[in-house]
């Protein structure tokens, strides 16, 4: 019930994003970026895949060599953008689409950012088909800290209904193994209550990730956004929510009280892994590449999702920025707990001294509620409990689903 309630108020908050505002050259708040007390994390879109599955919500396009190679330099062209601002940026995080794509074109961007930046960590996601020996070499080689693999699942059924192709499971696992211990974290992702998916499929998805000895994965709820549900359900069955609990409470028994550390709701490891969510880790970020949201500041800035008009902007000197909200006070408080509670705590602390003492006060009834939910535990540092995990879960989901309608939006227009 709580589960419920919350993440319709999470999915009202998060339908404000989709109201921005045109930017008419660089806003001022990135202008701004000498003065920015920590600098934010980089996030690298690459909107590029080999086949694009039916399920995902991300901008992204069929691979061509040609585009792919001019969306390289166009992208390092809007590098340059914030890097005459001022932006220095040490934690950056690639994702897609799939970045792999195309390895000379990934490592020669990975080289430039070492050249420009001192890069204390580099995430990046891939594939298993991308997953080579030779891949695996240049990625340690570039100084990749955390690779993450996108399996979603080890179930051929699964795996033909998701449109994804991975390969057969055997060599799945194989190519995983040529990755296990070469970066300091080694991430699968997994995708849970997918229509037609199977409480023992998703069960035997956890158990052979739990044989192979890799100390982290995420898995992710099914996220769809209204023209994505519709299809799939069109091609499937049913986006069933009220089955995902069930989901989520075999994570829980089978990873969480396995000894694996929750990281985030979704993401569990064991030991003192990186993550990729730099919305937890960072309340500023900046977005690059076609389909890429930053936050800065407050404002909530949003990239062209036209890889012909992210060329063409790019290439006349300009930010390709499509729209800019800037967020009320209460708005900010909102995300910023949504994000701490997603990474299973709040420090109040940090709460105070990002907002100032006065606004604690204006989230006093929402803390209370989420205490006496069960949701959280503690005074100055709130955590999480086990049993609101999956509230939080609900809460994400619907953040998530939301941003989701609005990428749908803008990829259906072309903006």
């Amino acid at each position: 019930m709580i589960a419920g309630f919350l993440g319709l108020l999470v999915k009202r908050e998060g339908r404000k994003f989709r109201r921005l505002e045109d930017v008419g050259g660089v806003p001022a708040v990135l202008r701004a970026a000498g003065s920015m007390p920590e600098m934010p994390a980089l996030y690298v879109h690459i909107p590029f895949c080999r086949s694009l599955c039916p399920f995902c919500c991300f901008n992204r396009y069929l691979f061509r060599e040609e585009l792919v190679r001019r969306y390289f330099a166009d992208l390092k062209r809007e590098l340059e953008q914030y890097i005459g601002l001022g932006f220095r940026f040490s934690r950056i995080y690639f994702g897609g689409g799939t970045p792999t794509v195309l390895m000379n074109e990934l490592l020669g961007f990975i080289d430039l950012l070492h050249r420009h930046f001192s890069v204390e960590e580099i995430s990046l996601e891939t594939t298993p088909r991308e997953l080579t020996e030779g891949n695996v070499g240049l990625l340690r080689g570039a100084g990749i800290s955390r690779l993450s693999v996108g399996v979603q699942s080890f179930d051929d059924q699964i795996l033909r209904a998701m449109g994804r192709v991975n390969g057969p499971a055997e060599e799945v696992k194989k190519r995983l193994l040529l990755a296990e211990g070469r970066f300091r974290t080694l991430n699968v992702d997994f995708v849970f209550n997918f229509p037609g998916q199977r409480l023992d499929q998703f069960a035997t998805d956890i158990s052979v990730f739990k044989s192979l000895g890799i100390d982290q994965a995420t898995f992710y709820p099914l996220m769809a956004s209204p023209h994505k549900k519709d299809a799939l359900e069109r091609r499937f069955n049913r986006v069933d929510n009220s089955r995902e609990k069930r989901f989520y409470n075999l994570i829980l028994d089978a990873v969480y009280h396995e000894g694996y550390k929750a990281s985030t709701v979704w993401c569990f490891s064991r030991g003192d892994h990186l993550i990729d969510e730099y919305i937890v880790e960072s309340d500023d970020y900046i977005g690059i590449g076609a389909g890429s949201v930053s936050i800065v500041r407050d404002h909530f800035l949003v990239n062209t999702f036209s890889v012909e008009r992210y060329h063409e902007l790019t290439s006349r000197g300009e930010l390709p920025l499509i729209g800019m909200r800037k967020l009320s006070p209460g708005e900010s408080r909102y995300y910023y707990l949504l994000t701490k509670l997603f990474g299973m705590k709040l420090d109040t602390r940090d709460f105070l001294r990002r907002f100032g003492r006065d606004s604690g006060k204006r989230l006093g009834f929402e803390l209370a509620l989420l205490k006496a939910a069960g949701v959280l535990r503690g005074d100055s540092v709130l955590q999480v409990t086990e049993n609101g995990m999956y509230t939080v879960s609900v809460m994400m989901r619907e953040f998530f689903t939301a941003l989701n309608s609005l990428r749908e939006h803008c990829i259906e227009n072309q903006l």
